[in-house]
């Protein structure tokens, strides 16, 4: 008696910014009042901004609550007979808006729901996800989504899973910036069953140039997107806690064995590992973390294809103890300096033994790790206390994954651990000018991962971007390791810390090499110890014995002697030997005033 005639699904995205309006429209085709149903499933990342309903002309537009205030005013609302709507989990990706409502006999009602999200890059790519479903065949149906990026799209992909023969694909506009896709059903007098039921997916990245990332300005506010080209792989040492208690049992080790196996295949040769299996008792493969040469995997292949489940699920001493373990190979320097320390733990139980208390087990989690390494946790089932990983591992620079009992759950973890297996940076700050933004969103980030940007948004004081200053640090200043600051989005200077070895002393001295990468960029106005040089200085070079020359340069003659130097900024690990002459007396006489005029007493202050 109550008909769905038209369903149509309208996406919008600009900058990775979605903006998504869903309408559907049924009419009661009875004799008496009936009840309608409005189902939507949007993605967990979104967020509802509006929900209207349309009956007779009248509109009724809701008020949108957050979800713990939502459900008791949604109880409150549903036992005294008014019409409310409410989100719950549905699936993987996706959550379920629904209402109803009785509308008149012979009376027709137009559901409205909007939602945005804030797309997140994973893998090197974007995903936009639209979940359709249909009881019946509809008169109209109608999709249409709309991608405008200002650096233009590098490719894209759109699938929908319900595109059959009664489903045409209308157009596939692709332009430099912009990308169009519709779809409508065709009529299909007759048809029986459900005919669009399934997802519309769109996956896309943006062109990426050399730059550090690109920001974006509008109405007073900016977003940067920061996401530096070219950066090697930090190596990571990764401690795998497995839960092998009596629950593991059947499919769920055997995925596990399956995944684990993959994983290990896909290790760097500079990554370090280590395997610990837990149930009431606690096991390692070895004592310490071994290199992830093919030998040593192969080893360890040979052990994870021998794992079996039983007993109870000691969380507590099997993550305390990898902790302990990554602490004690960083101590005796048995790592990479610079090198990611992470646990991923998988699980598929509530804690039963030991300390069995979630709360304690944080605590003690928490306090053992330090700030000084990432737990990623991997909840396994229906039955894992997914809310206790949760927080356990946002508390530790990590994040939880459910992972749904399935004949994919294989891909599902080794689609996690690909997510996580390639830091690029540690702990990154973005820091802005004090005095050109405010309100800013969360911009100090404890890893930055292959395939992935960071985002930081906020409010400009002044509209003046051309001295727009971002300052990017990875604040574990290792060898190897570069501190990054750009100008107008194009000028980068690079520092790097090296080590002096004095073997006359038997001593070693730390200190910074400055680099400047794109100087080319800069005004010939700029001035500083560097920066009076970036355009070059006429000079005559007179050599005499060995090694010693004169130099005239800005009328100054000055005694010289040829070198080598060490220039990193194209092989920041080695370097590459570059002859120069070098001015003793601190530069007397090449650069302007004297050498204590570029000292400062405070890094923060300039005179």
């Amino acid at each position: 008696q109550v008909e769905v005639y038209s369903v149509k699904l309208g996406c919008i995205v600009t900058s990775r910014f979605a903006h998504t309006i869903m309408t559907s429209k049924a009419r009661n085709k009875a004799n008496s009042s009936q009840e309608v149903f409005f189902e939507m499933d949007l993605p967990k990342t979104a967020f509802i901004t509006n929900f209207t309903m349309e009956i007779d002309g009248r509109s009724y537009v809701g008020e949108v609550k957050e979800k713990e205030k939502a459900k008791k005013q949604y109880d409150k609302a549903v036992s005294s007979g008014q019409t409310a709507g409410l989100v719950k989990a549905s699936g993987r990706k996706m959550e379920k808006f629904s209402v109803s409502i009785n509308i008149a006999a012979q009376s027709s009602v137009t559901f409205i729901l909007i939602y945005e999200e804030l797309l997140q890059r994973k893998l090197g790519k974007y995903e936009i996800l639209s979940r359709l479903k249909s009881e019946q065949p509809v008169e109209e149906f109608q999709i249409q989504a709309d991608i405008y990026e200002p650096q233009g799209i590098s490719f894209v992909e759109a699938t929908a899973t319900f595109l059959t023969n009664d489903l045409l694909p209308l157009a596939f506009l692709k332009g430099f910036h912009c990308l169009t896709f519709m779809c409508q059903q065709q009529k299909c007098l007759g048809c029986e069953g459900s005919v669009i039921n399934g997802d519309f997916i769109i996956t896309y990245d943006v062109k990426r140039d050399k730059r550090l990332g690109e920001i974006q300005a509008v109405n007073g506010y900016f977003v940067h997107f920061f996401y530096p080209p070219d950066l090697p792989r930090v190596p990571k040492n990764v401690v795998f806690v497995i839960d092998v208690s009596g629950s593991m049992g059947g499919t769920k080790i055997k995925q596990t064995r399956e995944a684990m196996i993959a994983i290990l295949n896909d290790l760097h040769e500079e990554d370090h590992f280590a395997i610990i299996l837990f149930d009431d008792k606690i096991t390692t493969w070895k004592k310490f973390l071994t290199k992830a040469k093919k030998k040593n995997v192969n080893e360890a292949i040979g052990y994870v294809k021998k794992i079996r489940e039983d007993g109870a699920t000691n969380i507590n001493a099997a993550v305390l103890s990898a902790v302990k373990m990554l602490q004690t190979e960083r101590k005796g320097e048995k790592v990479p300096e610079r090198s990611a320390d992470m646990i991923i733990l998988l699980t598929d139980g509530m804690p039963n033994s030991g300390v069995s208390s979630p709360t304690k087990i944080q605590e003690n989690v928490r306090s053992a790790i330090g700030g000084n390494m990432s737990l990623f946790s991997l909840g396994f089932g229906n039955n894992v206390a997914y809310s206790f990983l949760d927080v356990m591992s946002r508390q530790n620079k990590g994040l939880a994954r459910r992972i749904f009992e399935a004949s994919d759950a294989v891909l599902q973890l080794q689609g996690f651990y690909e997510e996580v297996s390639s830091p690029l940076l540690l702990e990154v700050d973005l820091r802005y000018s004090d005095n050109k933004v405010g309100n800013l969103t969360k911009n100090h980030h404890s890893q930055l991962f292959n395939g992935s940007e960071i985002v930081v948004a906020g409010q400009l004081n002044s509209n003046d971007m051309d001295n727009f200053l971002v300052e990017v640090m990875d604040l574990r200043l290792t060898n190897n390791c570069s501190l990054t600051v750009t100008l107008k989005h194009s000028v980068r200077f690079m520092v790097i810390k090296h080590t002096k070895v004095w073997k006359k002393r038997h001593d070693q001295q730390d200190y910074l090499g400055f680099y400047t990468l794109d100087s080319h960029h800069l005004s010939a106005a700029v001035h500083g110890l560097l920066g009076q040089f970036y355009h070059g200085v006429e000079f005559e070079v007179e050599r005499r014995e060995n090694l010693d020359a004169i130099m005239y340069v800005k009328g100054q003659t000055l005694n010289v002697t040829r070198h080598w130097q060490k220039d990193f900024s194209r092989d920041v690990k080695n370097g590459e030997s570059t002859p120069c002459w070098f001015v003793s007396n601190d530069g007397a006489g090449l650069i302007d005033g004297t050498a204590s005029d570029y000292i400062v007493s405070d890094i923060n202050k300039a005179e």
